[in-house]
């Protein structure tokens, strides 16, 4: 049996590669309070010729993460291999899921976020370090609940937590 520290990211690797890297020197910046297991960590050594030898690699990342992020860009919504895959992975083990709008919209963005993800159990967040940390710390436990009460859909923090954590 896996342990099951890590957070799955999902992302645009042809688009919004660059955010994920920003997203990783967060972590690694002392100055910044943003703090994850990256799954991407394990197996990174892998067969990318065969999509269904990637997707074995990637099934063993899922199998060691507790939290599943997606970064959302302009064109995450129309991505039809990885990214829905991914996605319904997550779903399919009811990871606590985190959509992380790169534009900076604070809730769900209806014309980005992926339409598989549009009435499933999210938090959506913007793309601030300080806003992602906060729902890596405490989104789990809200999802957890949320799901023991039967609820779904999005939800997204109130202005004043923002405010509160400096944005």
């Amino acid at each position: 049996m896996a342990y099951r520290n890590k957070t799955y990211v999902a992302f645009d690797g042809d688009e919004d590669i660059n955010d994920y890297w920003l997203l990783r020197a967060w972590k690694n910046n002392d100055n910044i309070d943003f703090d994850f297991y990256d799954a991407h960590d394990l197996n990174s050594a892998r067969d990318t010729s065969q999509e269904e030898s990637i997707k074995n690699q990637l099934r063993k990342r899922f199998d060691d993460s507790k939290l599943f992020i997606l970064l959302v860009g302009k064109h995450t919504r129309y991505l039809r291999k990885f990214v829905p895959w991914e996605i319904d992975q997550a779903l399919r083990r009811q990871l606590p899921i985190i959509v992380v709008n790169l534009n900076g919209k604070r809730n769900r963005d209806d014309l980005l976020c992926p339409a598989k993800l549009q009435n499933e159990l999210a938090i959506h967040v913007a793309f601030k370090a300080a806003i992602l940390n906060f729902a890596v710390k405490a989104w789990p436990e809200s999802d957890a609940r949320h799901r023991r009460d039967g609820e779904s859909g999005a939800y997204y923090y109130e202005d004043s937590l923002y405010a509160k954590l400096g944005l």
